[in-house]
């Protein structure tokens, strides 16, 4: 009996072995990975160095003249400061707004449940949706929100706060423009920032916080001293991924602006659609879509790094 059962115990443990099911368990995520992220890059490389377009297909290698005709481009340098300014002042809004709300929905109200299902509607409904439904709500002439100045006395008379015009153009006036998409991606992003945070604020011991307030400590004194510290690592972690998110998206400035006006809005996802697709320059394309990968290299690296250190404490 006991020489039977040993050759059993030792196929039973063959197939519990550690090391051959955490690579079974990983391999379709490096699998996905490598399909459908690498192949892509490699193929945006190739077509940097070359002169491939939609109406060519066939590769002729040209080196690094699709990289100096985009830095010498001047609508590429907007884009680039616009990326990077729609994503910082987004992102800190967001970061900001989201602790605001976290620590709101931390509190016992009635209805507190419904308020948490607005709060994460912007999130589940379809980002093109949400980005045309807000394109009504900033129109030159039937924007409701000018409708509202207006009756509030804060538009459309001598001597207004926002002007004596009737309507403040949303999407025609350059700063204007670049500030209604930084609003709707705010909008947008802030359901899931709140969700992190609310995690973030729900991890702390209530005895930590009770005792502090014993103690005497404010508001502010818990906040900066307590709240904020304990959950710096869980916000870094949601501020980094929404500087990913942020800085490849182009749906909300395609949807409300496309760019305009006068490039005021372009953004370097945008311009590489454009440039790559409608124009039908994809080694100019792939090239732009390049200038992602150090930034997001970088964000990626201080993704794992935060991780690791969350892991160990």
């Amino acid at each position: 009996m006991e020489v039977a059962a040993a050759p059993r115990a030792q196929k039973a443990g063959l197939r519990d072995e550690v090391g051959v099911l955490s690579r079974l368990m990983i391999a379709p995520a490096i699998l996905y990975i490598v399909v459908l992220i690498g192949a892509p890059f490699v193929l945006a490389v190739v077509y940097s160095v070359s002169d491939v377009t939609t109406g060519d297909p066939t590769l002729h290698f040209v080196g690094l003249r699709n990289f100096k005709a985009v830095l010498a481009d001047s609508v590429f340098r907007q884009a680039l400061r616009n990326t990077f300014l729609f994503t910082l002042t987004s992102q800190a809004l967001v970061l900001v707004l989201s602790r605001v709300l976290a620590m709101a929905l931390m509190k016992e109200f009635h209805g507190k449940w419904f308020v948490r299902f607005l709060v994460m509607l912007p999130w589940t409904a379809p980002i093109a949706l949400g980005t045309i439904g807000w394109l009504w709500m900033l129109d030159s002439i039937f924007s409701p929100i000018d409708w509202a100045l207006v009756h509030l006395g804060l538009l459309g008379r001598p001597g207004a706060l926002f002007g004596s015009m009737p309507n403040l153009y949303w999407l025609g006036v350059p700063g204007l423009a670049m500030s209604a998409v930084i609003l709707v991606h705010t909008w947008r992003m802030l359901p899931l920032a709140t969700v992190i945070q609310l995690a973030g604020l729900s991890s702390i011991p209530k005895d930590l916080i009770e005792a502090a307030e014993v103690d005497g400590a404010g508001f502010w004194r818990r906040t900066f001293q307590i709240t904020i510290p304990l959950t710096l690592p869980i916000m870094t972690i949601a501020l980094l991924f929404g500087i990913v998110f942020t800085f490849t998206d182009m749906t909300v400035v395609y949807v409300l602006t496309r760019g305009g006006p006068v490039q005021s809005t372009q953004v370097l996802a945008t311009w590489t659609f454009f440039k790559g697709i409608e124009g039908g320059d994809l080694a100019q394309g792939a090239a732009i879509s390049l200038f992602f990968f150090p930034v997001l290299a970088g964000v990626a690296a201080l993704m794992l790094r935060f991780a690791r250190r969350t892991e160990v404490v």
